[in-house]
């Protein structure tokens, strides 16, 4: 049976505010050799799989520099420190959009990519969702919002149109959802 790894050490190699790259050497319980391994810890996460009275997708174009490509997704971001995941949620779509919803639902939760990382991205559903702002975004982010028909969403994720996985992975959630 597969059993944890022992921490032998562990320390912060980089640091840079947002992240940071964690150095854990741990030893195999099964032969005992110690092998390092680096491990990138940041804030949780918040996705919005929000929908407008219509049934229109609220998605968010935006240049992501890890591909170097436009990425189509839904809002969501960080989780401040000492805010809700719901809190966070309903700030991003609203910074992000300048969208606010009615009807709040926890889709579920993800671990993005338990190999580097140790955070929780939480996904939710924001029915009845419709413009009240103007967009509120961070230095940094440059987004243009669109809308797309729910039915269509499907066919975009198989076509390449959306390739985040965490964006697919909260569709997903969503179709189960609809199916309680």
């Amino acid at each position: 049976m597969i059993q944890p790894w022992e921490k032998r050490k562990h320390w912060v190699d980089y640091d840079c505010g947002f992240f940071q790259v964690h150095v854990h050497h741990s030893a195999s319980p099964t032969t005992g050799k110690e092998h390092p391994f680096y491990v990138l810890t940041t804030r949780d996460w918040t996705n919005v799989v929000a929908l407008t009275p219509g049934g229109k997708a609220v998605l968010v174009s935006q240049y992501r520099h890890g591909t170097g490509e436009v990425s189509l997704e839904i809002p969501g971001g960080a989780v401040d420190t000492g805010e809700l995941p719901l809190a966070a949620a309903k700030r991003e779509l609203r910074e992000e959009t300048g969208y606010e919803a009615r009807e709040w639902h926890l889709l579920g939760s993800v671990r993005p990519n338990p190999a580097i990382l140790g955070n929780t991205c939480f996904l939710y559903l924001a029915l009845d969702a419709q413009p009240t702002a103007e967009l509120d975004l961070d230095e940094a982010e440059e987004l243009e919002v669109s809308l797309h028909p729910l039915e269509e969403i499907p066919g975009m994720i198989r076509d390449g149109r959306i390739q985040h996985s965490l964006v697919v992975a909260a569709f997903y959630f969503h179709e189960i959802f609809k199916r309680k």
